[in-house]
């Protein structure tokens, strides 16, 4: 919930005040100084508090160092990795403005002699933080990426390593126990957090979270147990602020299972959400459902444990200054189980005796939807006087926890778990204005688990691969047996299909993925001299248009096997285009795909698993095709509403992507080497000992050199050229075709003239836009200022742009007086890209903007010097 408005990187308290009425919302009861804990500010004793934000795929979610998730304990935070963005609590879709989470944390108890201990990362009410990193740089969170070759280690496109305790006990940061006034007593605990991300289409909305917790001190933890506690405030970071008071949450256990035969999935997933998907605050709480509307939902689950037959637990609880709002569901006490008084309140769990007995209850709080309801039936305390408020939403977090285990001295605990979110929540956007409390089990079936429930299978799946025999013992997993029977002219007919819903136990945190990208780089295309290792080299025609030519080297991109299939599943090449770095910027103009064609095979089972054509086949080539059918078989007369019988069996044909697999057409992407034939072998080493002719004279092999010409481009405008691999999906896993991220294999450069032709043509600089106006919004219309930033000022995006320049030149700019204004050192690698290119950001000498006027630039350099006129009209 957003309890604290923090600036900076700064810890900084509010105290806030309880507001006694019957809409009172709870807010954190903060009570100690935290100002001494900076995040990332380096010192000899202090924890070094710092936080990695997973941004690569459409869950946008920041790690904190200190067993948190989000930046609601942290405050508000930049991504260390670009500090020009802020760190998303939990945003999904990322990028955008919708938020999941206020913070969550992490909550371990045990039983240490006689001594019922709880650490927690973030108490959640009242301002208490147990887990900390080590000073720096031991305690500094380390990053490493699949993308980055060097990264040896790298499970995913985005890890993020951390390593914290419990053992800081200076009450400078950390405080006493609120019930007992005892100050904090560690568990000795060690973890080390991994956390890992992807990209691709059926992993880019979840983050996996490994982690080993070992005892470091000299005690036997027994009876340990773990809980994940989340607060969600649902809504937008642009918001009233109220986004809290509608929350409402849950725990799913099972969804139909995606892949048919009548199954059942279970998928234990703790749940939040908003309680309509409607934004209230903002004047968009009317239907239909809108951009600005949070019709998503986010949980968690766990993925692993050391043993399968562990307690659960579930609770969600309402934290209030007053206690009739200070709510939870619980159980009436028996004489086995006497009810715990948690002080006069049924919600907040405060102090460690307290909180343990959340986390090691065993118990399973119903729905929120479901809390204006009589449930003393199941053993429930009979409904408070506010449920009919609560029911419909408010300021909610949740519980879930799971044990025991005893760890010994020196023993490590490895557990693993997902934060995942999930689209379309809410269908019916109508649903909730039929809502009754009283009997919520129809609004309750409108809410659709199908998406995070799916999302939320494939966690588990990239944990431990199904079917995959990892540590070569000969078990793969568990697997169920479909059975679907038809009958065929008075006869029954049986098929059988067998599909592993497991995997072995041991952890493989591998799913498909797409074939890397290719090597890319931007040639010249006139001879001067040593060019194909130029990574910059575009060119302006006669006609003043821009052109640049993409030249790229396949070799990875058509040989790697895919790690979750096995397959080596290449399938082509697409270019983008972009006016800015961010994925949704980017265009298509250019495709290739290999000439192949997916199989469907009739299924008259199809009643019962609910498709009737299925894709059972890799693609085939034409030439496996004809092998297959004959020589005269063409695969293009057989569409589906024109079946090809053949062996009793019924098919259809369709082109796996666009089959646009033309690579001699030199206005398309086309071969360099048309003629060359595959290479003898994949060695480099050998094949340029033995098969010289078959590579270039840089060391690559022939056949796997690429080229597009991209023309008619606009010399002022800085462009971002991609070139992305896909494949073609994995058909018995349901995988759609995947394919490299633009924004992960890109080049930005102008369509300008480089630095050789400048340098040895003796061509004038070029200055523009001239003249500058203040009101000419070349923002939106020029795209000459502001790329890349969000919402800027004006004042902060001018630029007056010098392109035509040598690799290395000094830039003076001076008023109509002969005053220096500005000098600008342009010193670049020579043809690197942007070489030819400098801006100005109109700011002078002293710091200062400048003012309308008529100036005078010069451009001195070993190849010369031109003198020109500037005007600046704000």
């Amino acid at each position: 919930m957003k309890k604290i408005n923090q600036l900076g990187l700064t810890f900084t308290i509010l105290f806030l005040l309880i507001m006694m009425s019957n809409d009172v919302s709870g807010r954190a009861r903060y009570d100690i100084d935290h100002n001494r804990i900076q995040a990332q500010k380096i010192s000899a004793d202090n924890p070094y508090v710092s936080i990695g934000v997973h941004r690569v795929g459409r869950l946008g979610l920041t790690v904190v160092n200190m067993g948190q998730i989000g930046t609601g304990f942290a405050g508000a935070q930049m991504d260390p990795r670009d500090p020009s963005r802020v760190a998303p609590s939990a945003i999904y879709p990322y990028p955008g403005n919708n938020s999941y989470l206020f913070a969550g944390a992490f909550w371990i108890g045990a039983i240490v002699g006689r001594d019922t201990l709880v650490s927690v990362g973030a108490d959640g009410w009242s301002f208490i933080q147990e887990m900390y990193p080590d000073p720096y740089p031991k305690g500094e969170v380390i990053f490493r990426t699949l993308s980055n070759p060097s990264d040896l280690d790298a499970v995913s496109e985005e890890d993020f390593i951390m390593m914290y305790t419990d053992t800081v006990t200076n009450p400078a940061f950390v405080a006493s126990d609120p019930i007992d006034g005892r100050p904090h007593v560690p568990l000795n605990i060690e973890v080390n957090q991994r956390s890992y991300a992807w990209s691709y289409s059926y992993a880019e909305d979840f983050v996996l979270f490994d982690m080993s917790i070992k005892n470091i001190g000299n005690r036997v933890l027994n009876q340990f147990y773990m809980g994940m506690y989340v607060d969600g405030d649902v809504g937008s970071i642009n918001g009233t602020g109220q986004e809290f008071t509608d929350d409402i949450c849950g725990f799913r256990r099972d969804i139909d299972s995606p892949f048919g035969c009548g199954w059942v999935d279970t998928i234990n997933i703790a749940w939040i959400s908003d309680n309509n998907g409607l934004d209230d605050s903002n004047n968009q709480d009317e239907c239909p459902y809108g951009p600005g509307n949070y019709t998503g939902v986010n949980g968690m689950r766990v993925v692993r444990t050391p043993s399968d037959s562990l307690q659960y637990s579930f609770n969600w609880w309402i934290s209030n200054g007053s206690p009739a709002f200070d709510f939870g569901p619980r159980m009436a006490g028996t004489e086995d189980d006497p009810f715990r008084d948690f002080g006069g309140f049924l919600g907040t769990p405060e102090g460690d005796r307290n909180k343990y007995y959340v986390l090691s209850h065993e118990e399973f709080d119903y729905d929120q939807l479901f809390c204006a309801k009589d449930n003393t039936v199941d053993g429930w305390l009979e409904r408070g006087p506010d449920s009919d408020n609560f029911a419909d939403g408010f300021d909610t977090r949740y519980l879930l926890s799971f044990g025991p285990f005893d760890i010994s001295p020196g023993e490590v605990l490895p557990l693993t778990f997902a934060y995942v979110a999930g689209d379309n929540f809410f269908s019916d956007c109508e649903a909730y204005n039929n809502f009754n409390r009283y009997a919520p089990e129809e609004y309750y079936n409108t809410l659709n688990f199908e998406e995070i429930g799916l999302n939320s299978i494939w966690a588990s799946m990239i944990y431990d691969n199904p079917g995959v025999d990892t540590d070569g013992d000969g078990y793969r997993g568990k697997y169920r047996v479909c059975i679907e029977s038809t009958q065929v002219s008075g006869e029954w007919t049986y098929n059988y299909d067998t599909v592993y819903y497991k995997g072995d136990n041991v952890p493989d945190f591998k799913g498909a993925s797409p074939p890397p990208p290719p090597e890319l780089w931007v040639i010249n295309p006139y001879p001067l001299g040593d060019t194909i290792r130029s990574l910059v080299t575009p060119h302006v025609t006669e006609t003043n248009n821009g052109e640049v030519t993409i030249q790229w080297y396949g070799y990875r991109s058509e040989t790697t096997r895919d790690p979750f299939s096995g397959e080596i599943d290449f399938e082509g090449y697409r270019v983008y285009i972009s006016l800015t770095e961010e994925l949704l910027g980017y265009y298509e103009v250019c495709t290739y795909d290999k000439e192949d064609y997916n199989r469907y095979i009739f299924n008259p089972f199809s009643t019962t698993t609910g498709r009737e054509w299925e894709l059972n086949d890799l693609p085939f080539t034409i030439d496996e095709l004809k092998e297959l059918y004959g020589e005269s078989f063409n695969p293009n007369d057989y569409p589906r509403d024109r079946p090809f019988y053949w062996d009793g069996n019924s098919y259809y044909f369709a082109a796996q992507d666009w089959n646009q697999y033309d690579l001699t057409d030199t206005t398309l992407i086309h071969k360099i080497y048309p003629s060359q034939p595959p290479p003898t072998t994949l060695d480099h080493d050998s094949a340029w000992v033995y098969y010289r002719d078959e590579m270039t004279d840089e060391g690559y092999f022939k056949y796997y050199m690429y080229e597009y010409k991209v023309t008619n481009l606009l010399p002022s405008q800085l462009y971002y050229f991609a070139v992305t691999a896909f494949d073609f999906g994995s058909p018995s896993s349901d995988l759609a075709s995947l394919e490299t991220r633009p924004n992960k294999n890109y080049i930005a450069e102008y369509p300008q003239n480089q630095n050789t032709l400048i340098e040895s043509g003796g061509l004038n600089v070029v200055v523009y836009p001239n003249p500058y106006r203040g009101d000419a919004n070349y923002k939106d219309i020029g795209f000459f200022e502001g790329r890349g930033l969000n919402n800027p000022p004006d004042e902060r995006i001018r630029r007056i742009h010098f392109t035509n320049l040598p690799h290395k030149c000094t830039i003076r700019i001076f008023s109509i007086d002969g005053d220096l204004i500005r000098k600008i050192e342009h010193d670049e690698q020579k043809d690197f890209p942007q070489s030819m290119h400098e801006e100005w950001d109109l700011i002078t000498r002293n710091t200062q903007m400048v003012v309308s006027g008529i100036y005078y630039y010069s451009i001195e350099s070993e190849y010369g010097s031109q003198v020109g006129k500037l005007v600046i009209i704000l």
